[in-house]
């Protein structure tokens, strides 16, 4: 789509928007909500957005609210750049530019009825909290939701609010663990890929659904395929590539995939033969 009388596509202009609320989420991290492009966005969940910070620049941010919510949506930023430290400074009232939403998200359509098993490494969880809250306002669509949230320390965990209404749902299993605990923490210690190897589920009807770094995903990977998931059925989010949104810088390529364009979100069995999908090498090989 052009704009009228001019020559560059549509997605390329950022729409200003107000921020509305900044919460502190994390030590160096913190989530904005921001107004929806034109009072109103349709998204689905693991899409992205590019938000700019006029003189500092644009950043991507993978969209973490409900899909449901419509007339606004919230962002995860880790303050880790020349954006993201803008974006930490901002307040209430001010506005910011917004591209999309953009890419292709989790396909639910896809895994209606089946078991769904969310694994979450570091910050995962600003990816996986969209479709884990469509999911849980569409319970009837699924079967077993089963969620393993892993961070370095408790001070690293994200949406603690989310994480204990999810412990406390009976139609929600979460699972967490950290890698270094300290007094406070009273739960498992250890890396967030050996919970798939303790949690008995059946392999050929549950969908994996993983987010995190490169690690996080070979492991993972290799736990769900010892346990007899298809290479079909694992879906990785590979939103920490992306960087224009459009497909012209060439930053997010892996081999003859876009991630801005072709995914973010793609299966196992799409990256395994792509000698770039780093996040797609089992440990062994």
């Amino acid at each position: 789509m052009v704009v009228p009388g001019l020559e560059v596509p549509v997605d390329y202009i950022p729409q200003q928007v107000d921020v509305l609320n900044v919460i502190d989420e994390a030590p160096g991290v913190k989530i904005l909500a921001l107004t929806a492009p034109q009072g109103k966005m349709t998204f689905v969940a693991g899409q992205f957005v590019q938000i700019s910070v006029f003189g500092y620049g644009e950043a991507p941010f993978t969209i973490c609210s409900s899909p449901s919510q419509s007339d606004s949506f919230d962002i995860c930023v880790s303050a880790v750049g020349r954006v993201s430290n803008a974006l930490h400074r901002l307040k209430p009232g001010d506005r910011v530019g917004v591209r999309g939403p953009l890419g292709h998200g989790f396909p639910l359509e896809q895994v209606l009825g089946r078991d769904l098993f969310f694994v979450a490494g570091g910050t995962g969880m600003a990816c996986l909290r969209s479709v884990i809250a469509d999911c849980r306002e569409n319970l009837s669509d699924y079967g077993r939701l089963i969620i393993a949230n892993g961070v370095k320390t408790p001070a690293k965990r994200l949406f603690a609010a989310d994480l204990q209404l999810w412990h406390d749902d009976v139609r929600t299993e979460l699972h967490e663990t950290v890698d270094t605990p300290d007094a406070s923490w009273q739960g498992r210690v250890g890396v967030v890929p050996d919970i798939i190897k303790d949690v008995d589920f059946d392999p050929h009807n549950t969908v994996a659904f993983v987010v995190g770094p490169p690690v996080v995903f070979r492991f993972a990977a290799q736990n769900f395929l010892n346990k007899g998931v298809e290479e079909k059925d694992i879906y990785f989010s590979l939103e920490r590539r992306f960087q224009c949104g459009v497909g012209k810088c060439g930053h997010c390529q892996v081999n003859d995939l876009y991630v801005c364009q072709n995914g973010p979100v793609f299966s196992y069995s799409e990256l395994k033969s792509r000698s770039e999908a780093v996040e797609a090498t089992l440990p062994d090989n």
